[in-house]
């Protein structure tokens, strides 16, 4: 299993917890997938009081990772303040940084991002950036002090799976030593195994599960297609070919006239 900041993940499956019909239905998809880490939106417990207690509840009797995010942030001094929130409600030192930069496409502000993470790191935090597959981006946030990558497979909530499969393997193959998640954009089991399959350590989704008709049959099929992904990468596959061979050899075959 992947470890993340010196921390052992019971599961390469990650999952978000926003957007479930019920709590129960949230509760049932984390207990069929068996997902190590689940992500909580700070902004779900700020306002009011008590606020949020009973899915805070919920997130604990999940007996899961909890890596807590800024999603929604959109300026530097934003998501630096939402994670020093969730530091001191969540108790951890892991923080998903989200700094987003195109109301679009959800895409991460590169500039803000990498000043975020140097700031959070330099206060104790051990940082999961959501970042795109740019190589440069990366690069700089590995030097502000992130020890995880976390680059989207496609926009967030699309389904698109892996859009830049070129980059995406550039990455990987860059930085062969550091964790990567892939984060936000896959719809399918099989967009997940293809992830693992290219060397990845884990994928992080919500909405393909959250979204799907039954959500936990959903988050089953993506867990079996983690552990497939990842059985497949390590038996070292072969390579693909653009001439066609023969499964059966025809050495000591008998040729009939």
């Amino acid at each position: 299993m992947p470890f993340f900041y010196g921390t052992e993940i019971a599961s390469r499956l990650m999952l978000g917890t926003a957007q479930y019909p019920s709590p129960a239905i949230l509760a049932d998809a984390f207990k069929r997938s068996g997902a190590g880490v689940a992500t909580v939106s700070i902004r779900r417990e700020a306002g009011g009081e008590r606020a949020g207690q009973d899915f805070w509840d919920l997130i604990r009797d999940l007996n899961v990772q909890v890596l807590p995010n800024t999603a929604g942030c959109h300026s530097v001094r934003e998501a630096v303040t939402t994670a020093q929130m969730a530091r001191e409600l969540f108790d951890t030192r892991w923080i998903k940084l989200e700094v987003i930069g195109h109301a679009d496409t959800l895409q991460p502000d590169p500039f803000g991002l990498v000043e975020a993470a140097r700031i959070l790191t330099e206060d104790g935090f051990q940082v999961f950036p959501y970042c795109t597959e740019d190589l440069v981006l990366c690069d700089r946030l590995l030097s502000a002090g992130c020890g995880v990558l976390m680059p989207w497979g496609a926009p967030i909530g699309t389904g698109l799976g892996l859009n830049n499969i070129y980059g995406l393997r550039s990455l990987r193959a860059h930085f062969p030593d550091v964790p990567m998640v892939i984060d936000a954009g896959l719809g399918l089991p099989s967009q997940a195994a293809q992830a693992m399959e290219m060397g990845f350590d884990a994928v992080l989704l919500n909405t393909a599960v959250a979204k799907a008709g039954d959500p936990a049959a959903m988050a089953e099929g993506f867990a079996k297609a983690v552990e497939a992904g990842t059985l497949a990468r390590r038996a070292d596959p072969m390579e693909p070919r653009d001439m066609a061979a023969p499964s059966t050899p025809v050495l000591g075959k008998a040729f009939l006239e």
